[in-house]
C-alpha cells in the first residue's frame, strides 16, 4: 500500500512568516542532491530517495544500531553516509543498498565533504579523515586540535576549513597535510557549519546566533550582526548568490553576498537542520518539516500528498 506524506512549502520570501509542514515524512537529519536526485537522511535509520526532484519517493533501509549524521553523493550512484562510532556506509547504486567501509577511527563522525574524487570527513576529538580515490580508502589527517569538529568544507583539493566546539576553526592550504588554527577571539560559542565561496571568502555559523565572516582565507574572522540568538545549524549559498542559514525555527536570508542577514521565521516548530541547493531550488530540511524555494522571482509553491513508491514505479 502506498504511503502518502505532505510537505507545505513557504509561500513568499517577503512574507513575515514561513509556513512549514507540521509533520515530515521522517525526522530529517540531512539532505544530499545531485541533479534531480535527492536523498533525505532520516533519524529513524531510513533513507528516502527521489529521482524526480521530490515529486515521488521510495524508502531504503539502513543498518540499525547507529546514529547517522551526514550524507553526500559524488554522482547519481556513488554515495556515503557517516555516523557514530566511526561508521561509514557506501552505496554504488544510488542509495538502494549500503555496505560498511572500514575506517581507522571509532569516533563519532559529523560531516562529509567532497570536491572531485577527494573527500574529507570531520568528527569528534578533532578527527579528520581523507580519501583521494573517491572513498575507496581512507587515512587520518592531524587537524591539530582535540575539540570536536562539526563541519568541513573545501573549495578545491588544496584549500579547506573545519569548525567545531568552543569556536575552533582550522584551515589548510595543502589538502589537509597540515592544518593551522585561525585567529578567532570573538567568543567560545561552538560552531556548527562552514562555507566558502572561494579560497578567500567564507562564513561560519553556530550557537547563540553567531555568524562569522572572513575575507582572507580564514586567517582572521569578524562577527556579523545576527537577527536571532538561536542555534544556527547550517549555511549555504545558491546559484543566484543568495545566502541561506538554518536554525531551529528560523531561516536566515542574505541578498547582498553574505554581508547582512534577515530572518524568515517559521510559524511552527521545524527544527531545521540543513539548507542545500537542489537544481534551481533551495531546500531547507528539518525534523518536522521541509521548506522549498523555487528561485528568485518564481514565487513559492505548495505541495501536498507526495506518495512513496518503489524504484520500479509501483
Amino acid at each position: 500500500m502506498k504511503k502518502a506524506w505532505r510537505v507545505i512549502l513557504f509561500l513568499s520570501i517577503s512574507a513575515a512568516w514561513l509556513q512549514a509542514a507540521t509533520s515530515a515524512p521522517c525526522p530529517v537529519e540531512r539532505v544530499a542532491a545531485h541533479g534531480a536526485n535527492v536523498w533525505l537522511l532520516c533519524e529513524e535509520k531510513e533513507l528516502l530517495i527521489s529521482a524526480d526532484a521530490g515529486k515521488s519517493w521510495w524508502p531504503a533501509p539502513l543498518p540499525e544500531g547507529f546514529r547517522y549524521r551526514s550524507i553526500a553523493f559524488l554522482d547519481e550512484r556513488r554515495g556515503f553516509i557517516a555516523g557514530d562510532a566511526g561508521t561509514l556506509l557506501a552505496s554504488e547504486d544510488g542509495g538502494q543498498t549500503w555496505q560498511r567501509r572500514p575506517l581507522p577511527v571509532k569516533d563519532n563522525l559529523t560531516w562529509i565533504h567532497f570536491t572531485g574524487e577527494s573527500l574529507w570527513i570531520s568528527g569528534w576529538s578533532g578527527v579528520m579523515l581523507h580519501s583521494s580515490d573517491g572513498g575507496k580508502t581512507w587515512v587520518t589527517q592531524n587537524s591539530g586540535v582535540t575539540q570536536g569538529l562539526e563541519s568541513v568544507y573545501f573549495t578545491d583539493p588544496q584549500h579547506g576549513w573545519a569548525v567545531g566546539w568552543s569556536g575552533v576553526i582550522v584551515r589548510t592550504t595543502d589538502g589537509g597535510k597540515t592544518w593551522q588554527r585561525a585567529n578567532t577571539l570573538m567568543s567560545f560559542w561552538s560552531l556548527s557549519s562552514v562555507y566558502f565561496r572561494d579560497p578567500a571568502n567564507g562564513w561560519a555559523v553556530g550557537f547563540n546566533g553567531q555568524i562569522l565572516r572572513t575575507k582572507d582565507g580564514g586567517v582572521n574572522w569578524e562577527e556579523l550582526k545576527s537577527p536571532v540568538r538561536s542555534r544556527l545549524t547550517s549555511i549555504t549559498f545558491d546559484r543566484q548568490g543568495r545566502g541561506w542559514i538554518t536554525a531551529n525555527n528560523d531561516l536566515l536570508l542574505s541578498e547582498d553576498g553574505g554581508e547582512s542577514w534577515r530572518n524568515l521565521p517559521t510559524q511552527e516548530v521545524v527544527f531545521l537542520r540543513q539548507a542545500l541547493p537542489v537544481g534551481e531550488s533551495v531546500w531547507a530540511v528539518g525534523r518536522f518539516g521541509i521548506l522549498v524555494s523555487d528561485g528568485p522571482g518564481a514565487g513559492f509553491r505548495t505541495m501536498a500528498s507526495l506518495p512513496r513508491r518503489t524504484p520500479d514505479g509501483s
